[in-house]
């Protein structure tokens, strides 16, 4: 892994390495996914790959991805919200065996 990217980017640049005919040195936060040749056919290709890669639901909401770092960050924030620890709903059950 890259020191200088997070563990979210080096996923997403191995899938979009493993996916698409892409030179690795070209795929940095920055890159724009038009200059990788991902017009929007592709994006929508991605995010399905994106949701086999980190076991996420994209949601159906158009949503605006420019660049590498854009996906990245939108692959954070739904794991964030996708496996966030659930908190088990109050169980009376549970207080009375633990005396809470």
């Amino acid at each position: 892994m890259n020191p200088n990217f997070s563990p979210t980017f080096d996923r997403l640049r191995t899938v979009l390495l493993r996916d698409y005919p892409i030179k690795p040195s070209a795929v940095t936060p920055d890159a724009a996914l038009e200059s990788l040749g991902i017009d929007s056919l592709g994006v929508a290709e991605l995010l399905f790959n994106i949701e086999d890669e980190f076991k996420i639901s994209v949601p159906a909401e158009p949503v605006t991805l420019a660049s590498v770092g854009d996906v990245a960050a939108f692959i954070d924030g739904l794991v964030a919200t996708q496996h966030a620890p659930q908190m088990a709903p109050d169980k009376p059950e549970l207080a009375a065996v633990t005396g809470l």
